[in-house]
């Protein structure tokens, strides 16, 4: 599992590297960036609440490969704390100062199309980033999502183990406004609606820890304790208020899984708290945004760049999907920590020592 890990950031890496070089020459392509700030990337990305991600690895990761990509580039940098209509707010500030690529994690992806379309008709291009924004964007870097959900899936029939076939699970989805949560959400229905006995409750978390906890809260109200074996939740943010609100009513060791890799996750998933969470590494991802970014604002073609061809709103955009990985208490070692996410000191504080021991993590 390392070596997949490990070779796979190195091939996007590389392929990012040679479409950057190999289209040097199309500088007077139709794509060339019109007059405008063209040393300046906006990134603007949607809360740092349910998950951790945003703040600790995607907004350093972008900015050091702008950065090492363009050493007289800048990165403006805002975060809409979960709100649309802040985000909106932004992507016009940066319009309207001249910034010609947008790098955009909606906040509500189906909601983006006019302001998309009216940056475009001004010469900016704008690049979804991990959720695909509607509109006519020039590119969007992501995961496959619905792999994502397939795995979620998977991991927690693994989880039940022989049981699974006789368990009711509970689901915690994303945000409906988030076509990843869609998404994620259709991919573990592939195998939740053969892989349990039956999906008990499903409501959205709308991906904040708070309502997840009130909706698992209900979830016990309607089924009783002892009326489901499982729960799907979407991200490791909800999932470690699931677990809580779960413990409170005296529900222990029931398989709950999550995704983000996020670092109080791998420690749930140690101590046996938490059965899984998805590890969507965030360096090729950051990688290959910035690598996007900085060659629009050249003006270069960027679907040398591209792993495939994603429908936004009928138009087919350059898109980079990555692929994400099932993290379990059994390759802890030989994932996150192979490769580089977190150090052994990160996780394995005081209170996790003896986890890590048995995990073989020192």
């Amino acid at each position: 599992m390392m070596r997949r890990v490990v070779i796979g950031t190195a091939a996007v890496s590389m392929a990012l590297t040679m479409a950057a070089c190999g289209k040097a020459g199309n500088s007077s392509s139709s794509n060339s960036a019109s007059s405008g700030d063209t040393k300046t990337v906006g990134l603007l990305l949607p809360e740092n609440s349910s998950s951790v991600r945003y703040e600790s690895f995607d907004k350093p990761l972008i900015e050091a490969k702008v950065k090492a990509l363009c050493p007289d580039c800048t990165v403006k940098y805002n975060n809409a704390n979960g709100d649309a209509a802040t985000q909106k707010q932004q992507f016009d500030t940066l319009v309207s100062q001249g910034v010609k690529v947008i790098l955009l994690d909606a906040v509500n992806a189906k909601g983006t199309a006019a302001w998309v379309t009216d940056a475009q008709k001004k010469g900016v291009k704008v690049v979804a980033y991990d959720r695909l924004a509607s509109g006519p964007v020039a590119g969007y870097v992501s995961f496959d999502n619905e792999k994502v959900g397939e795995l979620q899936g998977q991991a927690l029939v693994d989880a039940l183990g022989a049981n699974a076939k006789s368990a009711n699970i509970v689901m915690i989805n994303g945000d409906d406004a988030d076509p990843n949560a869609g998404m994620f959400k259709a991919g573990a229905h592939k195998v939740l609606d053969t892989g349990v006995a039956k999906i008990a409750y499903e409501q959205s978390g709308e991906w904040k820890p708070t309502v997840a906890s009130q909706k698992i809260g209900a979830a016990i109200t309607s089924l009783g304790k002892n009326g489901f074996q499982a729960v799907y939740s979407a991200n490791d943010g909800m999932a470690a208020a699931i677990i809580t609100a779960l413990k409170a009513q005296g529900i222990n060791n029931m398989p709950v899984g999550g995704q983000d890799a996020a670092s109080d996750a791998i420690q749930r998933i140690l101590t046996g708290d938490q059965a899984y969470t998805i590890y969507k590494a965030y360096k090729p991802e950051a990688d290959g945004a910035a690598t996007i970014a900085v060659d629009l604002l050249h003006g270069l073609d960027v679907t040398g760049t591209a792993t495939a061809m994603t429908d936004s709103d009928g138009t087919k955009v350059p898109s980079l999907l990555l692929t994400p990985i099932v993290v379990t208490k059994a390759n802890v070692k030989d994932t996150v920590i192979a490769d580089g996410l977190y150090k052994a000191s990160d996780i394995c504080t005081a209170q996790y020592a003896d986890a890590c021991k048995a995990a073989g993590i020192q």
